[in-house]
């Protein structure tokens, strides 16, 4: 890895928590400077701008989150225990090596909907990515027959989705960890009943 590269994984690494947590409004050239240790100048000497450091930030969450999820995947054998993976994921994420401010697909849809036009393209992307691997792993358990026969595979996946990241948010407003826990319970009743 050449200097450059270095540098410019050492700002992705140390603003994506930033980004993360305080989302792309919240997080001024100042913070960046200060999580890097770098100057403004060394930070757009290897990004054109705010935006191309927030977008790199958000890939870097994501393939944490991915990361974590596919090893955890890795370790099953039936399909519906790959399926159940993504809860203990999402029901421990506070235990396991997350991004630090939760969940990026949360924290960038919220607020990148109606303000930052490529970041939300990144979270809508990241959703559908995550939606055609349950599909995936839903159309498989349907071949192998160890699911029952489900009308729509799609379906499943979007609102086994919409549960989770339901629960994440749920749980960041309130406070409350155990709405998290119920509804989680909810998820894997609905992969208990595939």
């Amino acid at each position: 890895m050449s200097k450059a590269e270095r540098t410019r994984q050492l700002i992705i690494e140390a603003t994506a928590p930033l980004f993360n947590r305080k989302g792309f409004a919240g997080t001024s050239i100042s913070d960046m400077t200060e999580a890097t240790g770098l100057t403004k100048g060394s930070i757009y000497g290897n990004f054109a701008n705010k935006d191309e450091v927030a977008l790199a930030a958000f890939d870097h969450n994501m393939q944490k989150v991915d990361r974590i999820i596919r090893e955890e995947v890795a370790k099953q054998i039936t399909v519906r225990d790959q399926l159940l993976a993504y809860i203990k994921v999402y029901d421990n994420f506070l235990k396991l090596p997350f991004p630090i401010g939760g969940c990026p697909i949360l924290n960038t849809t919220t607020e990148a909907d109606d303000t930052h036009p490529q970041l939300k393209i990144k979270a809508s992307n990241a959703i559908l990515a995550w939606k055609d691997r349950l599909v995936a792993l839903i159309e498989k358990g349907m071949a192998k027959k160890e699911l029952k026969a489900v009308t729509d595979p799609e379906q499943t996946a979007l609102t086994m989705i919409a549960m989770i990241e339901g629960a994440i948010l749920i749980t960041k407003a309130t406070g409350r960890l155990n709405y998290r826990k119920i509804i989680m319970n909810s998820v894997e009743k609905l992969i208990m009943e595939l």
